[in-house]
């Protein structure tokens, strides 16, 4: 096939649902041969932070010279994103050629009924699976998707388990308490194997360290080896605080593999430095002395931290931003907005070009009726009209888009990437 026939492809697979539940992958990666057996893996499960964690880890690795994949989604601008060696993301002939070598296997499984083809994520995480046989990589990073209990990425047998954060999202499928969406997340952790953990909520991190505990896997706490002042956090790159306990968890995930894949201190203070991971804070020069910032904040968890680098910049720039808010589901949209409404000076409402995104309506009822500042209704198209501008702000302002992961992904497409076109479609799951 080639690349339109392969996103269409993938795309049917997409409409079919997300399928929760490891039973399939189990049965898929049986009949790949376990690709995913013939390296070590990292495998990292949180609210928020488990991407950026991956990055740093993968960086601290590759800094040693080592080959390194890394397995994350759902993607901003390129389907290829999803599966990386050494931060290359698969190319699009690439992701075909993988895309037929699992093909055949899907279709057996699903000759005696439908229902049994594996789902759009399923496929992605197959295609990871060989890619980072095939590449021989030394070790590899694997994101869970989706809670920890029944993802797909929990077919893999791991040297190291990492759960960066635990908060309130997807309560539908994890849960409506951290304890319950803890115990889904502790899903991950296997016999024997350790397990990293970042700074969680006491409700959250009992429970996971019981599940640890019946498991006989050694617990190895963030909080605990750093201490509770994030002055004593290690600094990187991504400049935000919230990144400073990520590096801590990623330096820790690197310390309790030492002796297996030891990492320098030299090198991580070198990886860290210069570690990068899209729209997490991430700033654009625009003219007229005008400032860019793209936030992935889409969650309560994330809101939290949202709040704190908005009264930042305020403080830094004496001016209040422009914020660009879109969201999937009213409770995100209102977490958001509630941070928004107290530091902008004009509120922007997007859609994501998503079918779970929250319409205008909702987010208008959602702006308290004391805000002061303009609230109006935009198009990415035209607050982005071509590659590189932004027809926002007078001089000297700053501009933050925050929200749904894929309204960022279509902020980048225009601004940064626009010869990849029509890639939306296939970036939820």
């Amino acid at each position: 096939m080639d690349y339109p026939a392969t996103k269409a492809y993938l795309l049917g697979l997409k409409s079919t649902g997300a399928k929760y539940g490891i039973d399939h992958m189990r049965v898929l990666a049986e009949r790949l041969g376990h690709p995913e057996r013939t390296y070590p893996i990292i495998h990292v499960a949180g609210t928020n932070g488990k991407g950026s964690v991956c990055a740093m880890i993968e960086a601290l690795h590759r800094k040693m010279g080592r080959t390194v994949g890394m397995y994350t989604s759902p993607h901003l601008v390129f389907l290829g994103e999803r599966v990386q060696v050494n931060r290359q993301p698969l190319s699009r002939a690439e992701l075909c050629r993988y895309v037929e070598l699992v093909r055949p296997h899907a279709e057996a499984m699903a000759k005696d009924d439908p229902i049994n083809i594996p789902s759009y994520f399923e496929f992605m995480t197959a295609a990871a699976f060989l890619r980072f046989k095939e590449a021989k990589v030394d070790v590899a990073l694997m994101e869970v998707g989706l809670g920890g209990r029944l993802d797909a990425t929990n077919v893999v047998q791991p040297q190291l388990c990492v759960i960066t954060s635990i908060g309130f999202d997807h309560m539908d499928f994890l849960g409506d308490t951290l304890e319950k969406i803890a115990v889904e997340k502790a899903g991950i952790i296997k016999p024997g194997v350790p397990v990293v953990l970042g700074r969680l909520p006491p409700e959250a991190e009992a429970p996971i360290r019981a599940v640890a505990k019946e498991r006989n896997a050694p617990v190895h706490s963030v909080r605990e080896v750093f201490g509770e002042d994030i002055e004593n956090y290690p600094r990187t790159r991504l400049a935000v605080s919230f990144q400073r306990v990520n590096a801590a968890t990623a330096i820790l995930a690197t310390r309790v593999l030492e002796k297996t894949l030891p990492v320098t201190d030299a090198a991580r203070m070198a990886a860290l430095a210069e570690v990068d991971w899209p729209a997490r804070w991430q700033k654009f020069p625009l003219s007229g002395g005008r400032t860019l910032i793209l936030d992935a904040s889409h969650n309560l968890e994330g809101a939290q931290t949202l709040d704190e680098n908005l009264a930042a910049l305020r403080n830094e720039t004496n001016r209040a931003p422009i914020v660009l808010v879109g969201a999937l589901g009213e409770h995100r949209a209102k977490a958001l907005l509630d941070v928004a409404v107290r530091h902008a000076g004009e509120i922007i409402l997007l859609q994501p070009n998503q079918q779970r995104t929250t319409p205008f309506d909702v987010l208008e009822k959602l702006i308290p009726t004391n805000f002061s500042g303009a609230v109006r209704r935009g198009q990415v198209a035209e607050i982005f009209p071509v590659p590189g501008e932004c027809a926002l702000g007078l001089p000297g302002d700053t501009i933050v888009a925050t929200g749904s992961i894929y309204l960022l992904g279509e902020i980048l497409e225009r601004f940064a990437h626009p010869t990849l076109a029509d890639e939306g479609t296939l970036q939820d799951f």
